[in-house]
């Protein structure tokens, strides 16, 4: 049934328009500056070693006596570390986000104890928003993808390059570069754009223009994960994933927007910590893998910029190798930055051995030092260091940039399956909603709880825990009779040490339960795409492509007809809906 529609209502997705010609970013090795030159001479061998790491922090301002802020105080001031990089904590499970202020406030003092300024880099591939509360919630990139609007994609990066500033932060590891050509992917899935090369080769590009359009906030961009690790069943923070695919096919599917960000201007490529035997004989971490950073990226596609390692605590590095060996072979395979090494003192102790030992040579260390340290020159960090308190607030969370968010996450609606017409719900005021969400102590799925309540006040809705009981479940299924139709909003998103994108605890037997019921359901998968596979007997299934609020707020008013849905998958659901496929639904009048 699925391919007759499909035959009747899709045809491919249409890639991306193509941007007008723009002046391109400044070259990726311009010439040394005489102030990063300066810099150099003034540190000794041991300073110039420690400015090829940036070690993470989190966005916290800690007690100038407590333990942690004299930690922080021992790498800025005394081991004298390049940079610093804001991560979420996660406790029981939840994610904890920074606010902007409270970091802004940290870095500040961070950098008046640096002796040479620091460089500081957010993963902000949705925006500051990933890692960062009070910051424009932005969708994730798959939605981008699905919403198959460059202009959109370019001023992603212009706010994220904005918003970036405001706070501290000069170094945005983002655009993904990945191509998701597998379903099964743990950890990258919506974090990319597209399984489609082409299309993700336009919007990297796209995004990078963007984040280098505006000279009052410059930001160096990372395209990542090199060469390409959408082809994988593995998380990388887990384990070391392999791709096997042949030469041919990376050429043509995992390298190319990798080509296409270099062309574009890009900063600095990230590396992978992943196998790839067709360009790396020997079972090694890419990171690690000379032939892959100095003979593919810098030799054969002229790579000039910076190259940065993954997170090196990941267990993709970390379980093959000790802190001090792990940072001497990257620098041997070409890297110049060593992002959140395991051991910061360990790892330039390591340098410095290498160095005396003949292994690594003075001249490599100031090569990669230098390139770090002309980086902070072209962003402006000798000019200005510390972050303006007072106009923070003007530069983050923009009515415009919420405007351009929400509309992003309506244009990427895609409707899979509609049998019947379910949608939009013709008695959305009788119908019953289970959201669900990632467990009590998580507030995902609050706001779409506040959202159908607003438009169905009477209606059942439940925000449920994947660790209820078995019985609650069978309870609340045998509930349903009175229902003019039922709602399943489902949030599964990738994540670092999940090691897979599959609904949680007792999740998928409800869902059985509920299509068991005779109901016509309706299925919502807020995040990852590819959960139809595992209930293809749904009648209807809508992909937002994300779990952010914008996307909360689009789904409900697609399901209540207050919009139209046209969006068309970026990504092919095998054996049940191909690359661009989409059905439309007109809203109600």
């Amino acid at each position: 049934m699925m391919r007759f529609i499909a035959l009747l209502v899709v045809c491919c997705l249409a890639l991306p328009a193509a941007a007008p010609k723009k002046k391109k970013h400044a070259p990726q090795a311009p010439a040394s500056s005489s102030i990063a030159q300066k810099w150099l001479k003034s540190m000794t061998p041991r300073e110039r070693a420690a400015q090829l790491l940036m070690v993470q922090f989190y966005g916290e301002s800690p007690n100038a006596r407590s333990k942690a802020y004299r930690d922080y105080v021992t790498l800025v001031r005394d081991l004298k570390v390049g940079g610093l990089i804001v991560l979420n904590r996660v406790q029981n499970g939840i994610v904890k986000r920074a606010e902007p202020y409270q970091m802004a406030a940290f870095l500040n003092r961070m950098q008046k104890l640096a002796k040479v300024p620091l460089i500081v880099g957010g993963d902000f591939e949705r925006g500051a928003s990933m890692r960062m509360n009070s910051t424009t919630l932005f969708p994730h990139l798959m939605a981008y993808g699905a919403a198959n609007d460059l202009e959109a994609t370019r001023a992603l990066g212009r706010a994220t390059a904005r918003e970036s500033r405001a706070m501290g932060v000069q170094w945005v590891f983002a655009p993904d570069a990945d191509v998701n050509n597998n379903p099964d992917n743990p950890i990258i899935n919506i974090r990319a754009f597209s399984e489609n090369p082409e299309a993700v080769s336009a919007h990297v590009t796209a995004f990078i223009e963007g984040a280098h359009s505006d000279a009052q906030y410059p930001v160096l961009t990372t395209v990542k994960h090199f060469p390409g690790h959408g082809d994988t069943a593995t998380d990388s923070h887990i384990g070391l994933a392999t791709i096997s695919a042949t030469r041919e096919r990376m050429e043509k599917v995992e390298l190319a927007p990798f080509r296409a960000a270099i062309a574009a201007g890009v900063d600095s490529v990230m590396t992978a910590h992943l196998n790839v035997p067709a360009l790396e004989p020997v079972e090694m971490p890419a990171t690690v893998s000379k032939a892959i950073l100095t003979g593919i990226l810098r030799e054969e596609m002229g790579f000039k910029g910076l190259i940065t390692t993954d997170a090196m605590d990941m267990q993709g590095l970390s379980k093959f190798f000790p802190p001090g060996e792990a940072a001497v072979r990257a620098i041997e395979a070409g890297v110049d930055l060593l992002l959140i090494p395991t051991n910061a003192r360990a790892s330039v102790d390591a340098i410095l051995a290498a160095v005396k030992s003949g292994r690594l040579t003075q001249k490599r260390i100031d090569e990669s030092a230098l390139k770090i340290l002309n980086a902070k020159v072209r962003v402006g960090l000798n000019k200005k260091k510390l972050v303006d308190l007072e106009a923070l607030s003007d530069l983050i969370e923009s009515p415009e940039d919420e405007q351009t968010a929400q509309l992003v996450a309506e244009k990427a609606l895609a409707l899979v399956k509609n049998e019947g017409g379910l949608l939009p719900l013709r008695d959305g005021a009788n119908a019953c909603f289970y959201l669900l969400g990632a467990g009590r102590f998580s507030t995902q799925g609050r706001d779409m709880m506040e959202l159908l309540r607003a438009r169905a006040p009477k209606a059942k809705a439940v925000l449920l825990d994947p660790q209820l009981p078995p019985e609650e479940y069978t309870r609340l299924a045998g509930e349903t009779a009175a229902c003019s139709a039922v709602v399943i909003a489902a949030y599964v998103t990738s994540g670092a040490y999940r090691g897979n994108v599959a609904l949680a605890g007792n999740y998928p037997a409800f869902v059985d339960q509920l299509l068991a019921t005779g109901k016509p359901v309706a299925f919502v998968a807020l995040g990852n795409p590819y959960l139809l596979r595992a209930y293809p007997g749904v009648p209807a299934y809508l992909a937002t492509f994300s779990t952010v609020l914008p996307s909360e707020t689009a789904a409900v008013r697609a399901l209540f007809g207050e919009i139209p849905v046209n969006g068309k998958l970026p990504v092919t659901i095998p054996g049940l809906a191909e690359y661009g496929f989409g059905l439309r639904i007109e809203a109600r009048q």
